[in-house]
Order: C-alpha cells, then structure tokens, then sequence
C-alpha cells in the first residue's frame, strides 16, 4: 500500500518526501492506516495485556541489581519450559529483530502507537512468517547473528497476536520471557510493574544487613575507619541493628544496605524499587528505578559497592552517590547522601525501603556523634582525581587513564609480581581491589620475555591470583609492547594463545555415521582468546549452525537446504581471536 501511494504520488510529479525523509514518511502512512481501521470501528487500546497466556510469576524484576547494568526489565517464568506462545500487547509492528549468541540471545521489538516499544528475549523462535524471513537473512548474510530491521508494513501486529515463543536462548540462565517496555522517543526502559500487570503483592522488602562507610581520612564507625557490616533483626515492625541501637560515629559517613524484594507465594529474589534515607527529620538522599538510560546504566558500578559485589555477590544500594556518579534515580540529594557526624549530637537514622506495589521496609537506629580519631596514613602510590586524565608509566607497564573515567578520587596502589609458567611478563597488579571504569582505559606491558615467533599470538589477560585462572583482554603486539583496552583495575600480565579452538561432535561418529536424525551438534571450546568465528558447510554450501555460547554449542537443523538420500560432505571451520584454527572434515548419508 505504502509502495502503491508513493508510486502514484512520483506519476503526478509530485515529491513524495521532500523535508522529511522516505522512513518518517513511511511512519506517517503507517499511522494513516491505524487512524483509518479507529474511525471504520477499531479502538486502540492503550493498556498493555500480558505477554502470555499462563499468570505473571516473576523470575526477575525492573531494576535488579546486575553485572555492570540494571535489569531493564522483568523475567517471567515460563512454567520451567520453552514453546509458551508469545503475545503482543498491543497492536503496533514489529521494528526490530535480533539474534545473538549471547545477551537476549533471539529477541523481539514491537513499536506502538502509544508512544512505547516492547521487547522480548531469550525467544526459542519467532513466529513462522518472522522465522522464514529472519533464516532468508542469515543464509543471505551467511552469518548467525543478526540484527535485522523490517519495513514498518511488513509484520503488523494487533493486541493479543502471537509474535513469538519463550526459550532459553543467549545468557538466560534458564527458560522464561524477559519482557520490557521502552519509550520509543528515548528508548528509556520503564519499570513494568508500573503498568498495571496483575502481580499479586503484599510482601515487603526483606533487608539483609546494613553497611556504614567512613569517607574521609578522619571519620569512623565504632573506632574504624574501615566499612563496617552489621547483621539486622526485625522486631516492633521495624529493622533493627543486631545487639545496638545506637553506633558511635564522627565525620563523614555514607551507608549501604543489602536487600532483596518477594513477590506473594514466590521465593524469587528480585529488587527493591526506591530507598529513602533520613537523618532526623530530612531526607538525605533517595532513589527510584521507574526509569532507565542504556547511555549511563554502566555506571550502576558506582551505585552499588563494587568491591563487595565482585568478591562476595552482595548486592549493596549506597545511599551516598560518588562524584562521577551521574545516574538519573536520584532526588534532591543533600551532600550527595553524605552526612557530617561531627556536632556531639545524637541522631536518628532512618533508612526507608519500597517495593514497586508500595510495600515498604524500615530501618531505624541511631548515631551518637563521637570525636575525631588519628589513623596511621595509607600509603599508596599515586594519587588518580576522577576529574582528571591519569597516567601511571615505568618501564614495564603504561597506564592511561581518560578523565572522569573513576567515579571517585582513587589512591592507586601498584605491585608487580613474578609471573608463572604460563605468562611471559611479570603479573602488574593495578590496584589492590577491582576498580571499575566509565571509560575504556589504555593497558601496554612491555614484552621483554616474548618471543618474536609468538608476537601475534600475544595478548594481554587478567589473572585471578587465587585460583591461578587467566582472562583475555585482547591485545596488540607494537613496538615491543602489547596494548589493550580495559575498563576495570586489577592484575595483568601477558600471554600467548597458540591453541586452536576444540571440536567435539555430538551427532556423529567415525566422521561418517549420523547418529541424530534432525539436527547436526557440536560442543567448540576455546580455552583463552575466545571464538572469533566459526561457519559450516555441507556439499561446499554454507548452512546455517546456530551458536549457544553459554553451553559451546553449535547446532545445524536439517531443512530444505540438504537434498535427502544422499551422501553429503561436511565441513565445520572456527577460529579463536588469535586467528589459530581448526577444521572438521567428514561425511554422512541423509
């Protein structure tokens, strides 16, 4: 219809688009035929209607705490299978379709009149129209992954339509739908749970322990000036810290709390949805997750006590915000939720927990405000201001640090170690904890032990010095050195990746038997660079193998590519980021 209008328009010698351009035009006619179906009867319904037929029972909600972002939407459980119908809770048309590997692995966009997009993850399949046309793409690109854009009139959509089917696809830790709604303007996710979904929910949020930090040189809590964790109790319908109600303080202090939320008759850990935090009788400081930006959503490493998350798992919300911190949660915050204990004075302290169904959790005690400690100063190597570009170099290893890349003030601390057989420098440890950053920082480790024969197989990893487990990075060889990108602090080395990539059949034996009648699997490892590429063919034609890389799978379904009764030659090539590469050659009758 669009093509037909436009067609006539350009006979008549009339510009079809003339300020505006072919896509916003193609839009505007889209609409035109919605507004067309409202005034012959149609009313557009501006609710959001469940994705799936069985009841919302959430595995993950909006705003979890995870690694490096926000959950941007919510997790429902799909019955703990794959195949549940998908459905779209409004009409609209889908705009978007990606498959991946990882992440949402095969996922779903629909864009609404009303203003907003859904989308959907982890879909075992799309819908057969969708799915042929998705597999047209793959064969035509000759690639697995894809991130594909239809035009605007191909799938419509009306409200209650099947889209799609649940899986288990990319990183999902196990079957269910993860579900969000954006703001098309902004792409902005939006807290679901605010959109009238029928979650029961009468449970408030369960707080784990409290946390208090000194901020300064001089402040403490109970003497130190180190964190300070403190187990909770629950008694007179309030939070209480266990065995005191009152702590001895001065200075600057910032709190932290670790809580989870439930949902009725669901034992799912999710998250809080908004924190308060009061001394006496002023908010200090609040947050709340109702809304999202994929922009900044990396710098949830500063909301949250990185260095407790990375070594324990605790999921910590600070109520204090760092300098570099520029998440859009926050509320009038007084001091950036940070306040000065240092009047004689003994306050009372509230922390307030919420639910998105309003649910809500306190914490009460209180803070004598004490008097000023001397503590021994802390020795470090250099002082890196967060504001400032920040550069450590000698001549084994360069640093390069852009600016406003911390998230605050860091006094860096650098060792260097002995490397161990598998490295070909010494281990450089940058910092004495992880430290995350907003900005790709610069890493070049001088390759004095390298042997020119391995100069392209070089790359630099981090080293976990319990476990003795490396971790590529990437990396360069130039000019002597090896050079990469990084965007977190801690112990670095070099080495080398001269091991090709493993393969393991699953459906054949011998390199000539089938021993699976639908499909062709083969498990691809590689144990450092990581996989770079990997491709099939059969009969010298490429054929589409697609890649779960949470399980190292790769999977070939028999369709109508491969003729039957005959014998057939496969091939299965793949190589690492190291360009080392390995081959499967056999053979089999279908």
């Amino acid at each position: 219809m669009y093509y037909i209008l436009k067609a006539r328009f350009e006979a008549g010698n009339i510009k079809f688009a003339d300020s505006v351009s072919e896509m916003t035009m193609k839009r505007f006619f889209y609409f035109l035929v919605l507004l067309s179906v409202s005034l012959s009867g149609y009313t557009q319904n501006t609710s959001f209607t469940s994705p799936l037929k069985i009841p919302i029972i959430l595995n993950g909600n909006f705003g979890e705490i995870r690694s490096n972002h926000f959950h941007a939407g919510i997790d429902i459980k799909t019955n703990g299978g794959t195949g549940l119908p998908v459905l779209s809770p409004q009409r609209g048309f889908v705009s978007r379709i990606s498959v991946s590997a990882s992440s949402y692995g095969n996922a779903l966009y629909i864009e609404h009149p009303s203003g907003y997009t859904t989308v959907y993850g982890h879909l075992s399949r799309f819908r057969d129209d969708i799915q042929k046309w998705v597999k047209d793409q793959q064969y035509k690109q000759q690639r697995f992954e894809v991130n594909l854009e239809p035009d605007e009139d191909q799938f419509v959509v009306n409200q209650g339509d099947i889209i799609a089917y649940s899986g288990n696809t990319g990183s999902s830790a196990g079957p269910h739908l993860h579900f969000e709604i954006r703001k098309t303007e902004t792409q902005h996710p939006v807290n679901p749970l605010l959109q009238g979904f029928d979650i029961k929910d009468n449970t408030p949020p369960v707080v784990q322990n409290l946390f208090v930090y000194p901020l300064s040189e001089k402040s403490n809590i109970q003497g130190s000036n180190k964190m300070n964790r403190y187990n909770l109790v629950y008694y007179n319908g309030n939070y209480h810290i266990k065995g005191a109600e009152t702590l001895s303080g001065w200075g600057q202090l910032g709190f932290g709390v670790d809580a989870i939320d439930y949902f009725d008759n669901n034992w799912s850990k999710c998250g809080i949805f908004k924190l308060e935090l009061w001394v006496d009788t002023t908010c200090i400081n609040s947050f709340t997750l109702d809304e999202l930006d994929y922009e900044n959503m990396r710098q949830i490493n500063s909301h949250i006590d990185y260095e407790e998350f990375s070594r324990y798992k605790r999921k910590i919300h600070k109520t204090f915000i760092d300098p570099n911190n520029k998440l859009p949660i926050y509320h009038d915050p007084v001091n950036r939720g940070v306040y000065n204990f240092e009047d004689g004075k003994k306050h009372q302290i509230k922390i307030v927990l919420y639910d998105a169904a309003k649910n809500k959790s306190d914490i009460l005690f209180n803070i004598q405000s004490s008097h000023e400690i001397s503590f021994p100063p802390q020795k470090y190597t250099e002082m890196f201001c967060y504001n400032k570009k920040n550069k450590y170099e000698n001549d084994d290893i360069e640093l390069e640090i852009p600016e406003y890349s911390l998230y605050n003030n860091l006094k860096f601390k650098y060792k260097q170690i002995p490397g161990t057989t598998k490295t070909y420098s010494n281990i450089f440890e940058l910092h004495d904890y992880p430290v995350p950053l907003d900005k790709y920082a610069t890493i070049k480790i001088k390759a004095k032990a390298l042997p020119e024969r391995l100069r392209d197989k070089a790359l630099i990893a981090t080293v976990d010095l319990q476990t003795n487990n490396y971790s590529s990075i990437g990396g360069v060889y130039s000019y002597g050195w090896i050079k990469t990108n990084t965007r977190l602090l801690g112990n670095y080395c070099i080495v080398a990746d001269t091991v090709p990539p493993s393969i393991k059949p699953l459906s054949i034996a011998d390199k000539k038997t089938l021993t699976e009648r639908s499909q062709i699997r083969f498990i691809i490892k590689d144990d450092l660079s990581g996989i770079k590429s990997y491709n099939g063919y059969i009969d010298n034609k490429w054929v589409l193998f697609e890649y779960d890389s949470k399980n190292n799978l790769i999977t070939y379904h028999f369709d109508e590519n491969i003729s039957r009764s005959k014998h057939h030659q496969l091939k299965i090539e793949i190589t690492d980021q190291k360009d080392n590469k390995n081959e499967y050659l056999g053979e089999f009758y279908y």
